[in-house]
């Protein structure tokens, strides 16, 4: 993953590459959640008010959402890979990018909602109404109900390559590793790690949804 995320190469080309294990995140995700929708498939194909409703959606909100999720973790990740601070073990990788990727990713549904509101009249066109909706949507996104849930998971799978990779190089989390048969150490503590994201941000979430009640 270092040749496809590193400090050392040119920023348009890392900002590609977020972008191209955004979408290859997003779209899989995005694809199964419209199938398994009832209906909601057919009421796309029919084009008009609900197709371009849906494709604003995805474009003003999934994907700004999705790729500066991306861009921090993978940021994170390149930073942890440089020579000055290779000394560090990958885990203090995992350790910071779980609370990043939970705090930006509530911060952007809040920013966005709230800009949805003033540009193209979401919400009643009410901010207010905007940041009240943030907490609730988000809380039920690990049960993949609604669309937040699609840009949860799209970014976390899109997070996999580089936790597997973190895993198979940490001096702490290697062992741990090896003791799964199967070469597959890595891959379950990547898994675990996704868990504890979805955990997280859906604890926040509901913490959030208490206050405002």
């Amino acid at each position: 993953m270092h040749r496809f995320f590193s400090t050392d190469m040119p920023g348009t080309r890392f900002l590609r590459n977020v972008l191209i294990f955004s979408l290859a995140g997003l779209l899989p995700v995005l694809l199964l959640y419209v199938f398994l929708s009832p209906g909601f498939f057919s009421v796309l194909i029919e084009g008009g008010p609900a197709l371009r409703r849906f494709l604003r959606q995805v474009l003003t909100n999934g994907l700004p959402v999705v790729f500066a999720t991306n861009y921090a973790g993978f940021f994170l990740f390149a930073l942890s890979q440089e020579a000055p601070t290779n000394k560090r073990d990958p885990a203090l990788y995992l350790v910071l990018d779980l609370p990043v990727r939970v705090l930006l990713f509530l911060f952007l549904h809040a920013l966005i909602y709230v800009i949805s509101a003033d540009w193209f009249d979401s919400f009643g066109g009410s901010r207010a109404t905007a940041l009240r909706v943030v907490g609730p949507t988000l809380a039920r996104s690990a049960l993949f109900e609604n669309i937040s849930g699609v840009y949860l998971y799209a970014t976390l799978v899109s997070a996999l390559p580089l936790y597997v990779s973190a895993a198979k190089t940490s001096l702490h989390l290697r062992p741990l590793a090896r003791r799964v048969p199967l070469g597959l150490g890595a891959v379950m503590i990547a898994a675990i790690w996704f868990l504890l994201v979805v955990l997280l941000l859906t604890v926040s979430a509901r913490f959030i949804v208490y206050l405002q009640n």
